[in-house]
């Protein structure tokens, strides 16, 4: 599902679409996709509404990722299950189960393990929920001691909240679940779809998942997304050279890993990680405390000390300059060049 607005995450989104803002140095969706294919599942169809052209401009056919990408486009919005259904017919060609899933958040979730477990519960349904420490930001699903699905509290407050498992909008679906889509223009799997198995009593389930989610969308999400990935706390392959600071027990020189700069000068002070991408520019005297994802073609002046942040492509901080806990980046820099 890619074709949302990402609203909440603008201004980056002003410019391009929600799965194309880089996480590590590489679109969300590139991550995903990468994550499809190591599993398996190397068929996959994208449905397309704000800037369809940067996404396929920017992902092509799904090849340098080891898939094979198909588009639909969406002139208006079909909503999450309404652009599901919108391309039905791609889907069930293939059999009786897909997987449907955001095509803009950051996770490493084991899809195979996901897909056996539907196979199990031989329900219409399975959905991936993530145990969460404030239900207060989250849709959270209700389950049984078997993990069946009896109903759903949207951001409940905790004091009132029967679950904390979120749903992530990861889902195994079987196509005879397109017999509970309501005939309206833009239905909603947990508006709509969902509430209509539970009142004609259709089983449908939950799969726990420990695994990295993050739907990064809000900006705060999305610098703590790119901070984790530098961390690796989630597994997707960061783009660029990693350096590690004096603070960080896998540093340059220890326990025999080689010395690596990634094209910092040597008088650079690190500490913890630092992602660097391709033509960075680093000025005398810089100190960098990562976690930080420095994007292709960034400049940091002379005396600059840069903490906890993202710089995007193009970013530049001045002389003497400080940036810390925050994302900074230049209009027109992470959209893809026409052509």
């Amino acid at each position: 599902m890619a074709a949302g607005l990402g609203t909440r995450l603008r201004p980056l989104t002003y410019e391009v679409p929600k799965p194309i803002v880089p996480v590590a140095n590489r679109p969300v969706m590139a991550h995903l996709l990468t994550l499809l294919a190591k599993q398996g599942l190397d068929e996959v169809i994208a449905n397309l509404h704000w800037f369809p052209e940067t996404i396929e401009r920017t992902l092509g056919d799904g090849a340098d990722h080891g898939v094979e990408l198909t588009y639909r486009h969406e002139p208006e919005l079909l909503g999450t299950a309404g652009g599901v259904r919108n391309v039905r017919d791609w889907l069930v060609e293939g059999g009786d189960d897909f997987v449907v899933m955001a095509g803009d958040a950051l996770t490493d979730i084991d899809v195979g393990a996901m897909i056996a477990a539907h196979e199990v519960n031989d329900g219409l349904a399975t959905m991936a929920v993530k145990r969460v420490p404030n239900v207060r930001e989250y849709g959270v699903v209700v389950t049984g001691a078997d993990g069946r699905v009896q109903g759903f509290q949207e951001k409940p407050d905790p004091a009132e909240a029967l679950s904390d498992r979120a749903n992530t909008m990861i889902y195994v679906l079987n196509r005879e679940i397109f017999d509970y889509f309501p005939d309206k223009p833009d239905p909603d799997f947990a508006k709509d779809v969902f509430p209509a198995l539970l009142e004609h009593d259709v089983p449908f389930y939950v799969h726990d998942t420990g695994a990295y989610w993050n739907d990064v969308g809000s900006i705060a999400e999305y610098l703590q997304g790119n901070l984790d990935a530098v961390e690796g706390l989630v597994g997707v392959e960061p783009d660029g050279e990693l350096v590690r600071g004096s603070a960080d027990p896998d540093a340059p020189g220890a326990n025999g890993l080689p010395e690596s700069r990634g094209g910092l000068p040597a008088g650079t002070e690190v500490d913890g990680r630092v992602l660097v991408g391709a033509d960075v520019d680093v000025g005398e005297g810089v100190r960098i405390d990562g976690p930080v994802v420095l994007g292709d073609g960034c400049r940091i002046g002379a005396g600059a000390k840069v903490k906890g942040s993202v710089l995007l492509p193009g970013t530049e901080v001045p002389d003497r300059g400080y940036l810390v806990g925050a994302i900074a980046g230049i209009e027109g820099a992470l959209a893809p060049a026409a052509g």
